[in-house]
């Protein structure tokens, strides 16, 4: 079984783009399972399930949704190896931009959108910098400069990562995603033992463990402030 992560700030069409490169990949007679990361909803598990691909979904609630993957992509795998299926693909919510699930050995992609502007590019860590290949879509909005300054932005932050638009509505380019993302040579058979590519943020404040209080009185554990100055600096 092949595994591949893919991640992306939120609405830049990763469900599009992995409902079109499916399609190209069942081409190839292979059988694919999805598994959706979310915080508190998701209903892109119905959109799998009438394209007829197996699906399971899990939420977060009040974790950190790319905490709640590592903790649980062990049996993530051991569920897709139990279907017999021949690509697993996990879809993480896109959200602060600083976690990065993504694991050594494992083919990573991100998905960043033309619209979110010329310098969301440098705003996007680990998510973007540590993907193996980068994804931009709604590419069909902009002019083409705009699509080449951008991708030259991409380009600048992971110089290493193989850039490929695709367009989630026409599938345009997704053809061309679905070669890369799948290796017959490869054969991931547990995650057991593995890597994060990038640490997940530090972050044992009391706020996490639910105080609400505002007040330095209130904050202890891991708590990092301003350097305000005074009024003169």
């Amino acid at each position: 079984m092949n595994l591949v992560t893919i991640s992306g700030p939120p609405s830049s069409g990763k469900t599009s783009v992995i409902l079109k490169t499916i399609e190209a990949v069942k081409k190839r007679g292979l059988k694919i399972g999805v598994v959706k990361f979310d915080c508190l909803y998701t209903d892109d598990d119905i959109l799998y399930k009438k394209a007829g691909i197996p699906v399971k979904k899990g939420l977060s609630g009040s974790l950190c949704p790319d905490h709640y993957f590592a903790s649980n992509i062990e049996e993530v795998v051991n569920w897709g190896i139990k279907e017999k299926l021949d690509l697993l693909i996990t879809e993480s919510a896109g959200l602060c931009n600083r976690c990065s699930p993504y694991i050594k050995g494992i083919k990573a992609i991100c998905v960043i959108d033309n619209l979110s502007g010329i310098n969301t590019p440098k705003k996007i860590g680990p998510m973007l910098k540590t993907a193996d290949i980068i994804v931009i879509t709604k590419g069909d909005i902009v002019s083409q400069a705009e699509r080449e300054v951008f991708a030259s932005r991409v380009n600048s932050v992971n110089p290493q990562a193989i850039i490929i638009f695709v367009n989630g509505l026409t599938g345009q380019g997704a053809f061309e995603l679905s070669t890369l993302m799948y290796d017959k040579e490869l054969n991931i058979e547990t995650v057991k033992g593995r890597e994060l590519k990038f640490p997940m943020p530090s972050a044992l404040c009391s706020y996490c463990l639910g105080e609400t209080r505002i007040g330095e009185e209130y904050q202890m554990g891991n708590i990092r402030k301003m350097k305000i100055g005074d009024d003169n600096d």
